[in-house]
């Protein structure tokens, strides 16, 4: 199976839930756990290949302009995590069927859950970093979804706010740090930059690179100071949090230390900085789970100071400690899972996670109580379990290692936090499982049924299947990840017994002195919670709500929700960057010689200029304005026909006309003039702006047409090829529907949209205290008698074939003429717009055979599907093919593809501008529903005075 399609089977598994959930809670689980297990064995397939040393890989072509391609592999240590994740995955869709109750939604856990599932596989089986960034963002975002599944607890939705905030944040910062690594490696593909050891070490952008990536695993995998996060993730539900804390989310940041262990390992810098913050958290996160009361609290702290040790042996920087890593990570996903299903367990028969309200329940639920004593001791790291062969491992290398030219200190510090993991999962067993039965359960405890053991049930018995028989059950696993980690053939030895050693020694104290910490927790408790310490969560809330309050404070400096300050702070900025640009900068000689100037292209100059001085001077009187950006508009126009661009010129007059008619009806409903809502001060330094903005401008445009270009432009291939691989002699129109179809495909829709939008916005004005305010509005000005003229009906109905003959040819020219379908479209906008201003509305209404939001679709939906139809040949979207046909009785004509395009591009600027037409001219019947119950020549408020 391909590692792309194993890649996909969880995605693929996230819609069945939805669409299955109405057969039943089981028909759901199954669904998903089958995509699962389909992927896990997909993925067991390639076993043989990759115990041979191979790497299976799989890539496609995504945006390789980028070195964004999606590309996927699978060595030994995608093998580990995708066992981890798949495997441990099918357990916990099996144990959620069963712990979630009747009123939660399953379907939408069973999505989250996949989709989470699928961005973790998607991250293990990566093969650029690109992609696997991707990946990581998505892990982000589907964890937030699944922490705050119960959306009626607050802590649930704090918690998942502070995970997306946190693990956000890294990912960002490692965003920039993959980004150098590729930049220093010459490539995104993880294998390349797996070459590129000496070249990556050896660049100045190294330590940048090493922070910026260490960032995002941190945050990711709660290491200190970003542990705190964790914690307060274990208010999703208990199939969340067991997934979360075992096998995925905060084994991303330890897959991606060891996946880049290669090429970033072996500094000084690396060990410093992963070593010790591994050692910190290994022994912070041990402390804090001593001394926490709800079972999920200790669990939680438990597996911050689990992830540390890891991350302590990928700092070591040796091939001994990788293969302690690798073999820990499979041993923690193990007993981890098991302890937080049996808290969920717990919880969900006793009714409470708390330590004090517990006790005695190894006589009231003795296989609950097997299974996680079991799980506890390994991971207190007690023979013959498989947490005592890792934790062996971990402090066998931690008393070889020198810290800061000190050779004990290390082990030390190791050894507490080893005596603090015994003391935690100690008094997990003591306090939960001993003592006497209480009366004061909040639930009678029992175990539960089949449903819910058999998930813990079946990880206790792999942990002690591996610790038994280590080689036999986890050697080769172990053997594959631990190559892929270092790329060298390693020769793991995993056992019980490795002799008398300083680790065991070591190991047999801090079991002893764990145990008396247990023994002494009554005593130190008070002590712990009388101590003043740090926070986390109160700093955490302290900097949102400091960093939410100088946000509020600087976007209500900049942003005051006027257009024109946020228009004006982007002009200025833009004057002061090209300023800057300009003064140091060299533009380079002048090459090309002014031309004469003609006198009717000065003339036209000078009435553009006027125009646009009346218009900044009567802008306020806002018919006076609309009629002088007409007159702007049709001297460009003019200046489109004399530099020979009549593809312009068309368009130009025609959205000219087309815009000035709406405005006019929407002008109806808005006052005549505009009010003075500035200072003189302020509109001073507006025209100040603005002048700057005009000059500069200028300024670069005489700069650019002054001055041949040192290189080829992009018109020149336009013009090149424009017949030969779009088949049109109309460049412009070759480029709206085949070089850049996929702008103008955008531009539709959102022309489409806006329309929609405008009809939205108009059928509220039509309902409820609007449109009675509508009805009642009386116009300030006199009106005409005669609504109709019978010359402009007479006109228009003959100009109506005349007008859609010439629409028609202006799209069928539009390839090889000027002319297309957004001209044409116009055209036969305005013939129509002339019907409705000509006989009314309702005379046009009655006689409209296609509603215009079916116009719309139609358009989107054709110029969509002429795209999607080069896919069927391989051809990337939107690419137009042409050829020559002789047709009976006809000469030979070209066809092509893009006419389909043009025609969706006709319909929907069409249908756009009749519903922009349809909204108001619907505004306007209304108000005159009531004029026409006036005498049409008189003055509605003379004659309101005479009545008084």
């Amino acid at each position: 199976m391909s590692p792309a399609l194993i890649a996909a089977l969880p995605f693929l598994g996230a819609l069945l839930p939805g669409l299955l959930i109405r057969s039943g809670r089981n028909v759901a689980a199954i669904s998903c756990g089958t995509m699962s297990l389909l992927a896990l064995i997909g993925l067991c397939l390639h076993i043989p290949e990759v115990m041979a040393g191979g790497v299976v890989t799989a890539s496609f072509n995504w945006l390789p302009q980028i070195g964004l391609n999606a590309s996927f592999r699978i060595d030994g240590l995608s093998l580990l995590f995708g066992i981890l994740i798949l495997g441990i995955g099918i357990l916990i869709i099996i144990y959620a069927r069963y712990y979630l109750s009747k009123s939660d939604p399953v379907g939408q856990f069973y999505t989250y859950l996949m989709l989470f599932q699928g961005a973790m596989v998607g991250i293990v089986l990566s093969d650029n970093i690109l992609l696997l960034l991707i990946f990581w963002e998505l892990t982000s975002l589907s964890s937030f979804l699944l922490i705050g599944y119960w959306k009626h607890l607050p802590e649930g939705r704090q918690g998942a706010r502070m995970a997306l905030t946190v693990t956000g944040a890294g990912g960002l910062a490692m965003i920039a740090g993959m980004m150098i690594l590729g930049n220093i490696a010459g490539s995104y593909n993880i294998g390349e930059i797996l070459k590129a050891k000496d070249a990556i070490q050896a660049s100045p952008l190294y330590l940048p690179a090493l922070l910026l990536i260490l960032g995002g695993a941190f945050t990711k995998s709660a290491q200190f100071p970003f542990h705190f996060w964790l914690p307060h993730a274990m208010a999703a539900p208990t199939p969340v949090s067991a997934y979360l804390h075992s096998a995925t989310m905060v084994k991303a940041g330890l897959f991606l230390m060891a996946r880049l262990w290669p090429v970033l390992s072996g500094t000084p810098e690396w060990f410093y900085i992963v070593a010790t913050t591994g050692l910190v958290t290994m022994l912070i996160g041990a402390i804090i789970a001593l001394f926490k009361d709800d079972l999920k609290a200790i669990l939680a702290f438990s597996t911050v100071s689990q992830l540390g040790m890891v991350t302590m042996l990928l700092g070591l920087g040796t091939e001994a400690g990788a293969i302690a890593a690798v073999f820990h990570i499979i041993n923690h996903a193990t007993f981890k899972a098991a302890l937080f299903m049996t808290a969920g367990i717990i919880d969900h028969e006793a009714g409470t996670r708390s330590v004090r309200l517990l006790g005695g329940l190894r006589k009231l639920m003795p296989i609950t109580f097997v299974i996680g004593t079991i799980a506890a001791l390994s991971m207190a790291g007690i023979p013959p379990l498989n947490g005592f062969i890792s934790k062996e491992m971990m402090l066998e290398e931690a008393s070889h290692t020198v810290w800061a030219g000190h050779h004990n200190l290390f082990f030390i510090v190791a050894g507490v936090a080893a005596t603090f993991s015994v003391a935690y999962s100690f008094r997990f067993i003591w306090q939960v499982f001993f003592g006497p039965e209480r009366e004061e359960y909040p639930h009678h405890p029992h175990d539960p049924g089949m449903g819910l053991i058999f998930s813990p049930g079946f990880m206790v018995v792999l942990v002690v299947l591996i610790g038994l028989m280590p080689m036999t059950m986890a050697g080769w696993l172990v053997t594959a990840s631990a190559d892929s980690v270092t790329g060298l053939e390693t020769h793991p030895h995993l056992a019980l017994w490795h002799g008398v050693n300083p680790a065991l020694i070591t190991s047999a104290i801090a079991t002893v002195l764990g145990a008396v910490l247990v023994a002494l927790h009554p005593l130190l408790q008070p002590i712990w919670d009388a101590m003043p310490r740090p926070e986390a969560k109160t700093i955490f809330d302290a900097i949102i709500r400091r960093v939410v309050r100088w946000s509020q404070a600087a976007n209500d400096a900049l942003h005051d929700g006027r257009l024109a300050r946020g228009a004006g702070m982007m002009a200025a900025t833009i004057v002061l960057a090209g300023t800057f640009a300009w003064a140091t900068g060299r533009a380079g000689p002048e090459t090309r010689a002014m031309l004469p100037i003609q006198p009717i292209p000065a003339i036209g100059f000078v009435l553009l200029i006027v125009a646009t001085a009346c218009m900044v001077a009567f802008h306020r009187n806002r018919l006076l304005a609309l009629v002088l950006i007409g007159i702007v508009g049709l001297i460009v126009s003019c200046g489109f026909v004399y530099l020979s661009a009549p593809d312009l010129a068309l368009t130009q007059i025609s959205v000219e006309v087309v815009t000035v008619m709406l405005m006019l009806l929407a002008l109806n409903f808005l006052p005549k003039r505009t009010w003075v809502e500035t200072g003189a001060w302020r509109r001073g330094a507006d025209a100040l702006i603005a002048t700057a903005v005009g000059l500069g401008i200028g300024g670069l445009s005489y700069a650019i047409m002054r001055r041949d270009f040192a290189f080829e432009t992009i018109a020149n291939y336009h013009l090149s090829n424009s017949y030969k691989q779009g088949g049109g002699d109309n460049v412009v129109n070759v480029i709206l529907v085949d070089f850049r179809g996929y702008d103008t495909f955008g531009e539709i829709t959102v022309l489409g949209i806006a329309a929609l939008v405008i009809y939205a916005m108009t059928e509220t004005l039509l309902t409820g205290r609007s449109a009675r305010r509508l009805t009642n509005w009386r116009h300030d000005q006199r009106r005409a008698g005669d609504r109709h003229p019978l010359m402009l009906v007479v006109a228009t109905r003959l100009i109506l074939p005349i007008s859609l003959t010439v629409g028609l040819f202006i799209f069928l020219r539009g390839h090889n003429q000027p002319g297309g379908g957004f001209i044409a479209g116009l055209i036969v906008a305005i013939s129509l717009l002339m019907q409705y201003m000509a006989s009314g509305f309702a005379w046009a209404q009655e006689r409209q055979r296609v509603p215009f939001h079916a116009m719309i679709g139609i358009g989107v939906v054709l110029a969509a599907g002429t795209g999607i139809g080069a896919w069927l040949f391989g051809l990337p979207f939107l690419t137009s093919n042409y050829g020559y046909f002789k047709l009976p009785f006809l000469e030979e004509i070209e066809l092509a593809t893009a006419m389909a395009f043009d025609l969706g591009v006709f319909l929907c600027v069409l249908g756009a501008v009749m519903l922009a037409l349809n909204s108001l001219s619907r505004m306007a019947r209304r108000t005159g529903e009531v004029i026409n119950r006036q005498p049409m020549d008189v003055d509605p408020s003379r004659s309101k005075k005479e009545a008084h």
